[in-house]
């Protein structure tokens, strides 16, 4: 579990309020890998609240060794159900000091200057309107030699833009901002809240495909019915790529009238040539975090527990390690219709309660043991933390299958070259 998911478990909230005198408000300091130059440098992550607006993540890098920094901003939220559009008209030196969260994703616009920084092309910032301009003026600032060598009329030009954008930071004429963000987690502060403010104007719209498309949440829709109560429902369909593996297939019904919800996931490729057997030696609670797809072919094996499940008794799942145990657990302990009614015994019922403690312990890192994922089609998947490096903890087995496994997975009987004859 995260620790932002703990809190909130305990009631409590791990985004505070910035102040100075407060230690709960203080950043939390990571010793982390400089990407410059390979040594390691300080990561400082605050989770603060910004008032009248949401929770965000701020995160700042800088390196001793070589002086390199990077800071950027995240949402703490998801992507929200329209996209936002701010339109600010900067009068006055004071609209300079207004505080602008940028997410990766947003377009920011000056039209009287015909100026655009697309999106995706810098990293999420919390700054104000003045940090915006001068991180513009940084950006273009920093090739300026090499283009003064190369192409020297380019560069004049270029000098001269720098010039408007730090007349208009000097605030000597006004001017309009505009930021447009799909994922609607922009924000530009109004200081009259939560009274209106006649100088900002702020527009929700709804995405476009290709927008939805470049967030990722790109999701179709077909219209089934329900296979609890057979009603009308629909069921979304998205293709996914995981890093390091491939593409999976997410599908998951919901239906309004009797509330069943189901979801599988089911490879996006074809049967690998060979099985693939993943086995993992849990050393730590923080591998209870690793992403997991368990495709409906595969078998799940804990050999200090004696236990095996088979392909059929849990379908295709895209979760973490802690959810497949999780569900492992409900499985045998919670929904086994024979610990309870006329078929339970004393004795079956406090074998399966042990077997769901010793799960417990699992997932709480207090036992040592393998979780072995043996999938003949190849088409599972548990992620390996120190991608693309090996992962000591962790070995993947490719195998040939043999003439039953085949024969299981329907490929004995399969003609894919010639069958036109």
């Amino acid at each position: 579990m995260s620790v932002i998911a703990e809190e909130n478990v305990r009631g409590g909230s791990v985004f505070k309020e910035i102040n100075a005198d407060d230690e709960d408000s203080q950043p939390t300091e990571i010793e982390s890998l400089c990407m410059n130059c390979y040594q390691n440098g300080m990561t400082r992550i605050l989770l603060t609240k910004i008032p009248f607006f949401k929770e965000i993540i701020v995160s700042s890098f800088t390196c001793p060794n070589c002086s390199w920094s990077n800071t950027e901003i995240q949402s703490a939220g998801r992507i929200q159900d329209q996209g936002i559009t701010y339109t600010l008209n900067v009068k006055s030196k004071q609209d300079m000091n207004r505080e602008v969260v940028k997410a990766d994703s947003a377009t920011t616009r000056i039209p009287e200057l015909d100026f655009e920084i697309p999106p995706y092309t810098q990293k999420g910032s919390l700054s104000t309107i003045e940090g915006l301009l001068d991180r513009a003026v940084a950006g273009l600032e920093q090739d300026q030699p090499l283009r003064n060598e190369t192409a020297p009329e380019v560069a004049v030009k270029i000098s001269e833009f720098i010039d408007k954008l730090k007349k208009l930071k000097e605030g000597e004429s006004g001017f309009t901002l505009v930021i447009d963000d799909p994922s609607g987690n922009s924000f530009v502060e109004n200081p009259f809240a939560p009274q209106t403010d006649e100088a900002l104007s702020v527009c929700n719209y709804t995405r476009t495909p290709q927008q939805d498309a470049q967030l990722g949440i790109k999701v179709l829709t077909f219209n089934t019915n329900c296979p609890e109560c057979n009603a009308p429902a629909s069921t979304n369909m998205k293709l996914v790529q995981i890093p390091h593996f491939k593409e999976v297939i997410i599908m998951a019904t919901n239906c309004d009238d009797c509330g069943h919800r189901t979801n599988e996931v089911k490879s996006g490729g074809a049967t690998e040539e060979l099985g693939t057997k993943i086995t993992l030696h849990l050393t730590d609670v923080s591998d209870m975090s690793r992403d997991l797809l368990k495709s409906e072919t595969c078998s799940i094996l804990i050999p200090e527990l004696e236990f095996e499940l088979g392909m059929a008794a849990v379908g295709g799942k895209f979760t973490t390690l802690e959810g497949l145990l999780k569900d492992i657990k409900d499985l045998i302990v919670s929904k086994n219709p024979f610990t309870c009614g006329d078929s339970s015994t004393s004795d079956r019922t406090e074998k399966l309660k042990l077997f769901g403690q010793k799960i417990d312990k699992i997932m709480a890192g207090d036992m040592d043991v393998h979780i072995v994922l043996d999938d003949p089609a190849g088409n599972s998947y548990l992620q390996n933390i120190y991608a693309p490096d090996p992962d000591p903890e962790m070995t993947t087995e490719k195998y040939t299958r043999t003439f039953e496994q085949n024969e299981d997975l329907g490929l004995n009987d399969m003609k894919t070259e010639g069958y036109q004859k």
